[in-house]
């Protein structure tokens, strides 16, 4: 899945002169951590984040009066304290891609930035959510079965062939190598819902031929 397709296409930015009183109102009113701050000519110049204004505004023990303080804050610009080196991702990198990206540096989203380092869009957690519910097609309910089979060519075959064997319908098949032994891998498959004696058929035949590891019934 790309980045493109996933992506906020219509990203609120901030300008280097924007004052950080305006950057923070964007944030709250938008529910945004961040912001991608871009040039005149639309191309990625920083990032400033709710953290960076918090951290150059006044102390609440300031003995600055209520004028004063509003007349500092409208002078602290976005280029004083915005991150010049960004972390960003482009429309045709995968989703997949910007989830490492955002895990590794532990931030919430990253801009997206085309071949003439214009920004483009953004893409947030939240993006990153949907797309995990896309993928698994867990709104169509149903179970999902998970099973620990030999990393080899053919042994998903044969549970197939199984699920096949009862009229099982199959929505998403998903492979993990992280949490299983070298010489194996961890398979999730979900299925569309089915009647409880039939489940119970397919659980049974899957425990008998398989390393069955848990099964779990989805609802919405």
């Amino acid at each position: 899945m790309l980045i493109k397709d996933w992506m906020s296409k219509s990203p609120v930015t901030a300008k280097p002169g924007t004052s950080i009183m305006k950057a923070a109102k964007l944030m709250k009113e938008n529910g945004f951590h961040r912001l991608p701050v871009i040039d005149d000519n639309g191309r990625l110049a920083g990032i400033v984040s709710d953290r960076d204004i918090k951290e150059a505004s006044p102390s609440k023990a300031t003995t600055l009066d209520m004028h004063e303080l509003y007349y500092l804050l409208s002078e602290i610009k976005v280029a004083d304290i915005m991150t010049k080196k960004v972390i960003f991702i482009g429309p045709d990198d995968t989703v997949e891609k910007a989830a490492v990206l955002m895990l590794r540096n532990n931030v919430s989203g990253l801009p997206v930035v085309d071949g003439d380092s214009k920004v483009v869009g953004v893409i947030t957690d939240s993006d990153i959510f949907k797309v995990l519910v896309n993928i698994t097609g867990v709104l169509n309910g149903g179970l999902q079965f998970a099973l620990s089979l030999p990393n080899e060519s053919g042994s998903l075959k044969s549970v197939l062939d199984d699920l096949k064997a009862h009229e099982v319908r199959i929505i998403s098949i998903l492979t993990s190598y992280d949490e299983a032994r070298p010489d194996r891998r961890t398979v999730y498959i979900r299925v569309h819902p089915i009647d409880d004696a039939q489940c119970q058929s397919v659980i049974d035949r899957l425990k008998a031929n398989h390393d069955l590891l848990y099964w779990a019934k989805d609802n919405f």
